[in-house]
């Protein structure tokens, strides 16, 4: 046998593992069942990233940090002044007044959006434990975890009123805490705008089918409140008092990414953060849920994510007009959940990070 028959002999193996492997790859990203039946949306607008008023600029890079723990979602200040902020593993901390924090409860889950209410009890949404009230000594009251007999999957933000009710928001009934980036992929829109009544202890459904219900926030005069879509890049509002109270609107769209928290600011502004810029390959993907389907199977495979360390917060006036852009792409500050103004700095929470960002407020 000559040497060429010989080398003949060896190559041909070698393509048939290489073969095998290429079909295996194949049929693994187009076949491999997924956690999700997605649904197709309509065409993005383009991303405004970069222009105008979203103009690129690193100004959150010059934040300074305040070291806290595993991700400091929200944030939050008593009327004594005290910062407060929650955990990964579920710790509540207050600021100490010579610094640091000490740890004053553990909610058993994961604390996310928190606002203080009249009587100086800190209302917390967990995103596992549901609506809770922790008065100042740290002792836990659960006031919602189910409605009409189903449980609150994924309880994120509050925002209170000054009669007392808890508007806040579950963002998704079909994916729980953890397995929020499905949402991404899937596009059923299944989240809701929600009030609790401290007087009688009512639940009720302001609005639903929302694309990831996320920050809450009160307008100054009460007359509305704002819902953010995170998975829609807009934020809707529900009126609560005038000749269009009880139906809802658009209150800004197309935002540069993946919204989180919102908070209100001075003179009847918003802070909105920004948790991530858009992709704009899985905008480009809305309208085709086969192609999100094999996108998310190589995500899988290969552990990547469409996540980015570039986080923005955006100053909204009353009206939904953009006032100010600041963003970050360095990695200084990202992950950023949460934009809380006062007394003239900006406190940032972050979803991983493990320090609150705080720069004077422009």
């Amino acid at each position: 046998m000559s040497q060429s028959s010989l080398s003949g002999i060896k190559k041909r193996p070698l393509l048939s593992i290489l073969i095998g492997l290429l079909s295996l790859l194949l049929g693994y990203l187009l076949l491999w069942p997924v956690p999700f039946d997605p649904l197709a949306g309509p065409k993005r607008a383009p991303n405004p990233a970069g222009s105008g008023v979203f103009a690129k600029n690193n100004a959150l890079a010059q934040a300074r940090l305040i070291e806290s723990g595993h991700g400091p979602e929200g944030v939050a200040f008593d009327a004594k002044g005290r910062m407060y902020t929650g955990l990964h593993n579920g710790d509540i901390l207050r600021q100490k007044s010579g610094g640091g924090f000490e740890r004053i409860a553990n909610t058993g889950g994961r604390p996310l959006g928190m606002d203080f209410d009249a009587r100086g009890q800190l209302i917390i949404a967990d995103a596992l434990e549901g609506l809770i009230s922790m008065a100042p000594d740290g002792a836990m009251t659960t006031l919602a975890t189910d409605f009409e007999g189903k449980r609150m999957l994924f309880v994120d933000d509050v925002s209170i009123a000054s009669d007392g009710k808890i508007y806040f928001s579950d963002a998704s009934q079909r994916h729980a805490y953890g397995s929020d980036i499905i949402e991404v992929f899937e596009r059923r829109p299944s989240g809701r705008l929600m009030v609790y009544n401290p007087r009688d202890k009512s639940l009720a459904v302001l609005m639903d089918n929302l694309y990831f219900a996320n920050g809450v926030a009160l307008s100054q005069d009460e007359a509305f409140v704002l819902i953010n879509e995170t998975f829609d890049h807009r934020i809707m509002r529900y009126w609560l008092k005038g000749a269009k109270a009880g139906t809802s609107d658009v209150f800004i769209e197309n935002l540069p990414g993946y919204i989180d928290n919102i908070t209100e600011g001075p003179k009847g502004s918003f802070w909105l953060a920004v948790v991530s810029a858009r992709s704009d390959d899985l905008d480009a993907l809305v309208p085709a849920p086969f192609l999100r389907k094999l996108v998310y199977r190589w995500m899988q495979l290969t552990g990547s994510s469409p996540a980015q360390q570039h986080s923005y917060a955006v100053k909204l006036d009353a009206k939904g007009n953009v006032l100010a852009s600041l963003e970050d792409d360095s990695g200084h500050i990202y992950m950023m959940t949460s934009v809380l103004e006062h007394e003239g700095n900006l406190y940032l929470g972050s979803l991983t990070n493990h320090a609150i960002g705080v720069i004077a407020a422009p």
